[in-house]
């Protein structure tokens, strides 16, 4: 099968193919407790956006920056397994250790800001502020635990990844 060339405004051809050759879909990865998780946190914190925006107190305002963060940073980490990232850079980084770290802080953070929330909320705000900002909070809760569990299974993995050394 003969490569499909294009031609730049340069004048040279470049074969879409072989620029593309190292994406590697990896759908399989989204079949598992930890892919399965990442989509869970990926729409808990959607919900979380949409019902603590607009951003009226200050907590909220904590809290949509904790949200909105470590949606990014999931969305980040399911595009590096879904492209297959980890496998084509072979970079000399430890990938499930800067994705544990990454998720235990994301954890320790949407504990703090879920506490926030509640508590910026709990006086006796009009209901239609205050009963979706508690939602969030409430949300925000489910999230932390997700991103616990995804801390968990990172930290198996890590272990298990890592070689142990048996004492002299």
């Amino acid at each position: 099968m003969p490569q499909e060339n294009k031609t730049t405004a340069g004048g040279t051809g470049a074969s879409t193919h072989s620029a593309l050759a190292w994406i590697r879909l990896n759908y399989d990865y989204f079949k598992s407790i930890p892919g399965i998780l990442k989509i869970v946190q990926a729409i808990l914190g959607i919900f979380c956006m949409i019902f603590a925006s607009p951003a009226i107190l200050a907590g909220t305002h904590w809290f949509l920056f904790v949200v909105i963060t470590s949606f990014i940073a999931t969305l980040i980490w399911m595009s590096v397994y879904f492209l297959g990232v980890r496998e084509a850079l072979q970079l000399p980084i430890n990938w499930i250790l800067t994705e544990f770290l990454n998720t235990v802080v994301v954890a320790i953070l949407y504990l703090t800001a879920f506490i926030i929330q509640l508590t910026s909320w709990s006086p006796n705000y009009h209901p239609h502020l205050r009963n979706p900002n508690l939602t969030a909070g409430v949300i925000g809760i489910f999230n932390t635990l997700a991103y616990a569990a995804g801390s968990y299974f990172l930290y198996i993995e890590w272990k298990s990844s890592t070689p142990t050394t048996s004492p002299a």
